[in-house]
C-alpha cells in the first residue's frame, strides 16, 4: 500500500514537468516566431521610411521612383475589398444557413445532395489562389464580358473567399445549442423566425470572424487579379465598376520586380501602407463583433 502511495506522487510529478515542459516548448515557439514577424516589420520599415510621406499616398506611379506614388493602388484595393465583402458575405452567410439549417435538417430526400456539397466545399477552400483566377478570366471577364474590371476583380476574390466564410458560418451556426431552437419553435415561431431572432444573433460573432479571415487573404492575394488582367501600372483612379485598376499587392510586386533600389524602398513603403489597412479592417470587424455580442449577451 505504501508503495503505491509513494508511486502516485512521482507519477504526478513527472506529469507536472512534462506538462511545464511542453508549456515552455510552446512559448518558446510563439516567442520565435513574433519576433521573426518583429524583425521583418521592422525591417519594412526602415527600408521604406524614406518614401512614406503624404506625397507618396497621394502620388501616381511613375517611371522615376522618387516620384512614384500608390494612390491608384490604395483606392483599387479599397474598391475592391468593398466589393468583394458585398458579394461574399450575404452569398456566404445565405449558404451557410442552408446547408446548416435547412438541407441537412429538411429532408426531401436530397441528403446525397448536401454531402456533396459539403466535399466541394471542404475542397475549394484548398485550391490554389490561381486557380480562381483562371476562373475568373474565363467566366467574368470573357463569358461575362465584364473585361479587366473592378468588377471582374472583385467577383473573382468574391469566389476565393467564399468557401472559408462559408465553413467558418457553420462552424458558428453549430455552436448555437439546439435547445434555444426547440425553445422558439415550442413557442410557435417558424423556422425562418427562429434562425433570424435566435440563431443569427448568436453566431454573429462566429459569423463575423470567418469573414474577417476571408478578407484577410482576400486583400494580400495578388496572382487571382494578375491573372485576369489587373493592370500593373494605373496612372488614374478608378471612377466605375468597370475601370482598370490595380491593387496594392499588385504594385508591390511590380515594384519588387524592378532593379532599381529606389523602386525597392517604394515597395518597402507600399508594405508599410498595406498593413495597416489590414489592421484597420480587421479591426472595424472586430468592433463590430464585439458590439454585437455585447448586445445579445445583454
Amino acid at each position: 500500500m505504501s508503495s503505491q502511495s509513494a508511486a502516485l506522487p512521482r507519477s504526478a510529478g513527472a506529469r507536472f514537468w512534462k506538462e511545464l515542459l511542453f508549456q515552455i516548448v510552446c512559448i518558446a515557439i510563439l516567442a520565435g516566431a513574433l519576433l521573426i514577424l518583429a524583425l521583418l516589420l521592422t525591417s519594412v520599415v526602415v527600408d521604406g521610411l524614406s518614401r512614406l510621406g503624404w506625397e507618396f499616398l497621394t502620388g501616381y506611379p511613375s517611371r522615376f521612383p522618387e516620384r512614384a506614388g500608390v494612390l491608384p493602388a490604395v483606392v483599387g484595393t479599397l474598391y475592391v475589398m468593398l466589393l468583394t465583402a458585398f458579394f461574399s458575405f450575404p452569398v456566404g452567410v445565405g449558404a451557410a444557413i442552408y446547408l446548416e439549417e435547412y438541407a441537412e435538417k429538411g429532408g426531401f430526400g436530397l441528403g446525397w445532395f448536401s454531402r456533396l456539397i459539403d466535399i466541394n466545399i471542404a475542397n475549394l477552400a484548398g485550391v490554389p489562389s490561381i486557380i480562381y483566377g483562371l476562373l475568373g478570366l474565363a467566366i467574368f471577364v470573357r463569358f461575362m464580358a465584364l473585361g479587366r474590371s473592378l468588377l471582374a476583380g472583385a467577383l473573382t476574390l468574391a469566389l476565393l473567399v467564399l468557401p472559408v466564410i462559408i465553413i467558418g458560418c457553420r462552424e458558428a451556426l453549430r455552436t448555437v445549442p439546439d435547445s434555444i431552437r426547440e425553445a422558439s419553435y415550442a413557442l410557435g415561431a417558424t423556422r425562418w423566425q427562429t434562425i433570424r431572432h435566435q440563431v443569427l444573433p448568436m453566431a454573429l460573432s462566429g459569423i463575423l470572424t470567418s469573414t474577417i479571415l476571408g478578407l484577410s487573404r482576400a486583400i494580400g492575394e495578388t496572382a487571382p487579379l494578375i491573372t485576369i488582367g489587373a493592370i500593373t501600372y494605373v496612372a488614374f483612379v478608378p471612377d466605375s465598376l468597370l475601370s482598370p485598376f490595380t491593387v496594392l499587392p499588385i504594385q508591390i510586386f511590380n515594384w519588387v520586380s524592378r532593379p532599381q533600389a529606389g523602386f525597392h524602398a517604394n515597395a518597402a513603403a507600399a508594405i508599410a501602407v498595406l498593413l495597416p489597412m489590414l489592421i484597420l479592417m480587421n479591426a472595424i470587424a472586430i468592433l463590430l463583433r464585439n458590439r454585437y455580442q455585447k448586445r445579445h449577451s445583454q
